[in-house]
């Protein structure tokens, strides 16, 4: 790790950085920083309201609109399928300019009014986007570094939940304080990093490291002073006047440490590297595979778990012969088998109350926060708050949940039931506000929203295998967007709308003489956070049903078959 590079060699460990597996993640961290645009629905979506003369039900319409394009990942994972991984990537920065640029061509005028139905078209194709982003990004490195899925999952999901405050800052920096600025900024920033490192980012062979977890712990702490440069940053903003210079000051510090694991990885392929020039030294005998420069113990190759060995015949039935035929927990699935199996279904309903819950109070945030009285500013903050507390959750149950599984053998489900539990507290503190506790509740529910998306992840890749993750990830959300359209435009939006008219009505004024449909009082979300409550209660048990099924599986050593193909380079 000491030996320094000469200058000749200083070309060739650029290539073979740049090919590496290190790079390809770091480059993946950029991309997932960038793929949470949707998390910043409740900052921008006033303006929309407000220019094109919504109501609150056709916001939430947008809204679960927003949800469902975040959440119906199956044409991503399906194309990442038969296509490499730049298309995909490509396909996607396509689809994330062309969504939000014509929704900001929308709020600005320059286009005439589009149709409501216009509108939730745009945002859906934006906000799909990001799938695949994930499917690009996410899958591609839980395939290349398959022992840390855990960690890894929460640190990229993790970036994405950091997305909203990271974009908030550069926008303060570039455009200043002009929420239509911020949506065209989602647009073209985001598809321009994707574009960028469109050839980075591949499927290599996963290759065991001496000491992974370090790294990962490593690129953990970036992450986390990021995040709390961020919170201090956000909290002060709303208390002290920012200049243009001390916002492009902030904005500068927060991508210098965006880029920060850059060093990590350099760090780690230098070693690499001089492992190379210096077998006799290293841990390991080592050769080079020129196709893709990484560590490769000598004279073995590795197989991805599940894929057929060299002598094997077998002959591969049809997908639908096989649907009742399923393999053990954590084997290879194939599609159909994992969504018929009972495992998915009460995965699935789990997802559906907490998520479609949790997605429902994020996208309201914006307009609890108008409801019970606070300036424009702290509202703002609310939405960064959860944006970074989003972050936390997802590393926190990522690592966490690692950790109770390697060491404790605690099934990850059990981690979901306590995540939801703890989301009822936060909905309980919108139905009965106290002076403050929005801030609290903006916390809470960041947390638990961000903690269940690494965890639904990794349960589907340790209870269905790695072969069709791609897709088989993102069936596994497809719940969401259906508890948020329930949940959001049926019940709260529907609810919401009822009390401003009875509010309207005591001061003896109709629905035509108001531009804009507004409840204040803490009275408008009290109902609907009450319910919410209950339903996310009830997903805690149904989680609790999944951990009973699989708690046998988690007592075993769930990733003995990826340490014995790494161990038989």
């Amino acid at each position: 790790m000491g030996r320094g590079l000469k200058d000749s060699e200083l070309l060739p460990f650029t290539v073979q950085f740049l090919r590496g597996r290190w790079f390809a993640l770091f480059a993946s961290f950029l991309i997932m920083a960038g793929a949470g645009a949707t998390y910043l629905f409740g900052t921008y979506s006033k303006v929309i309201k407000a220019t094109l003369d919504y109501d609150q039900t056709t916001l939430n319409l947008l809204g679960f609109s927003k949800d469902l394009g975040a959440n119906v990942g199956v044409f991503s994972g399906l194309i990442a399928e038969v296509t490499p991984t730049w298309f995909v990537l490509l396909v996607g920065a396509a689809l994330n300019f062309g969504g939000y640029f014509m929704i900001w061509l929308a709020v600005t005028g320059r286009i005439a009014k589009p149709k409501v139905w216009q509108m939730c078209i745009y945002i859906c194709i934006g906000a799909n986007s990001q799938n695949f982003a994930n499917t690009g990004a996410l899958v591609t490195s839980v395939k290349n570094f398959p022992e840390s899925r855990g960690s890894m999952l929460g640190l990229l999901k993790g970036y994405t939940g950091l997305s909203g405050a990271v974009m908030t800052q550069i926008y303060l920096a570039v455009y200043g304080n002009d929420s239509k600025s911020l949506i065209l900024l989602i647009g073209w920033l985001p598809a321009a990093i994707s574009v960028i490192f469109v050839y980075t980012i591949r499927t290599m062979k996963p290759v065991r490291h001496p000491n992974e977890i370090r790294v990962f712990y490593q690129f953990l702490s970036a992450s986390i002073l990021l995040a709390v440069f961020l919170m201090l940053i956000t909290l002060t903003e709303k208390l002290v006047t920012f200049s243009k210079a001390a916002y492009a000051g902030a904005a500068t510090v927060v991508c210098f440490l965006v880029f920060s694991p850059l060093f990590i990885s350099v760090r780690e392929e230098l070693l690499i590297w001089n492992m190379q020039k210096h077998p006799i030294d290293s841990p390991m005998e080592i050769t080079v595979d020129k196709s893709t420069p990484e560590i490769v113990e000598s004279k073995q190759v590795v197989s991805m778990p599940g894929s057929p060995k060299q002598g094997d015949e077998k002959v591969e039935k049809s997908c639908f012969l096989t649907i009742c035929d399923r393999p053990e927990r954590g084997e290879d699935y194939t599609i159909l088998q994992a969504l018929t199996s009972l495992d998915m279904w009460v995965l699935f309903l789990a997802t559906f109350c907490g998520l479609g819950a949790s997605l429902t109070a994020v996208d309201n945030l914006g307009q609890i926060g108008e409801s019970l009285g606070y300036p424009n500013k702290t509202v703002t903050s609310f939405v960064s708050l959860v944006s970074i507390w989003n972050f936390f959750g997802r590393v926190f149950s990522g690592f966490v949940s690692e950790t109770l599984i390697v060491k404790y053998k605690v099934p990850r489900p059990l981690m979901m039931t306590l995540v939801l539990l703890l989301a009822c507290i936060g909905y309980l503190l919108v139905a009965f506000p106290m002076p403050g506790s929005l801030y609290v509740a903006s916390i809470i529910i960041g947390f638990s929203f961000g903690a269940q998306l690494p965890l639904i992840f990794a349960i589907i890749s340790e209870l269905f295998g790695l072969k069709y993750y791609s897709t088989l990830f993102n069936c596994g959300q497809l719940a969401s967007p259906l508890g948020s359209y329930i949940f959001n435009v049926k019940l709260t939006g529907f609810l919401y709308d009822r009390e401003a008219m009875k509010d309207l009505a005591k001061k003896g004024l109709s629905r035509s003489s108001v531009k804009a449909l507004t409840c204040i009082g803490s009275h408008c979300y009290r109902l609907p956070f009450i319910i919410l409550t209950f339903v996310t209660l009830f997903g805690a048990l149904t989680s609790l049903i999944l951990v009973v099924r699989t708690r046998n599986y988690y007592r075993s050593d769930i990733y003995k078959k990826f340490r014995e193909n790494a161990e038989s380079l």
